[in-house]
């Protein structure tokens, strides 16, 4: 290794989680097996991945197009689903591949619980993202969600709240949030569930930020967690590039002889992050 040349390194915690292993695993084997397989919206937010696997046939649909679809196989990503697409799915005599992450799972049957139990639900989540849809789904669309603390400044809240996190949101907001809440005068029941293998990775990735000149992170641009992930490494070295892929690299990013380190949202494929370190390694 010349003396001027980029020293790079990827993290091994980064890389897909195992809701997302689960899901293309499930995609592949059908695939190979039919050729061709329907999926409710993008199997995993990363552009790079969803194409790889349109080139095996994976074909994406939205919920509009479900409604028109019979007799066919549809893969349920691990993001989850709300009750109105299984009840679609029966009357259109779809055979639904359902690989909803156990995590998601879990936390959908808690909301159910409480909304049966009449507690005012508040989800701590992305508007619009397909997660917080399916949570929003167990609750017939009643409870309120949001994305800041200050959206709820127009909201006229009950006494008693009942407080739930999308799994991929930062522990250290949610308990923030929580604790303002508590501050205003609200009687809160916290739940919290964000998924530790996320929440995990905002412990380990300051420690690896920290021991590079510069880190590249790689992930698709509507990931929910990449956008966290992204932000707990700058914070840690203020030198953090995002990109989605390889060609967003360019050498006057860097200097000669840096140590360059790689990181990724539980979205981004470990081939893509390889793929960056064999472009890196050329300059």
């Amino acid at each position: 290794m010349g003396a001027y040349q980029l020293q790079v390194q990827i993290d091994q915690d980064s890389g897909f989680c195992f809701g997302v292993v689960y899901a293309i695993d499930m995609a592949e084997e059908i695939l190979a097996e039919d050729g061709y397989l329907y999926c409710l919206g993008d199997i995993v937010h990363n552009d790079e991945e969803v194409e790889r696997l349109k080139a095996q046939g994976l074909r994406i649909i939205d919920h509009l197009q479900l409604v028109n679809l019979h007799d066919e196989k549809v893969l349920i990503r691990a993001h989850g689903e709300a009750p109105e697409t299984y009840r679609l799915a029966l009357e259109n005599n779809i055979t639904l591949i359902d690989a909803s992450c156990p995590v998601v799972l879990k936390l959908q049957n808690r909301i159910k619980t409480s909304y049966d139990n009449k507690e005012n639900i508040l989800i701590f989540g992305k508007h619009g993202h397909a997660e917080v849809i399916g949570l929003q789904g167990q609750t017939n669309g009643n409870a309120v969600v949001f994305q800041d603390i200050a959206e709820l400044d127009q909201v006229d809240l009950p006494a008693q709240i009942t407080l739930y996190s999308q799994t991929t949101k930062s522990t250290d907001k949610f308990y923030h949030i929580k604790d303002e809440l508590i501050a205003r005068g609200y009687e809160v029941k916290a739940n919290d569930t964000i998924c530790r293998q996320v929440s995990n990775r905002d412990k380990d990735l300051p420690e690896f930020a920290r021991q590079f000149d510069k880190i590249v992170f790689v992930s698709g641009k509507k990931s929910s967690n990449g956008k966290v992930l992204f932000e707990v490494c700058r914070k840690h070295n203020p030198n953090t590039y995002f990109i989605s892929a390889a060609n967003e690299l360019s050498p006057d990013m860097f200097s000669p002889g840096d140590t360059v380190g790689i990181s990724g949202a539980t979205s981004t494929p470990m081939w893509l992050m390889e793929e960056i370190k064999t472009e890196l390694e050329k300059y």
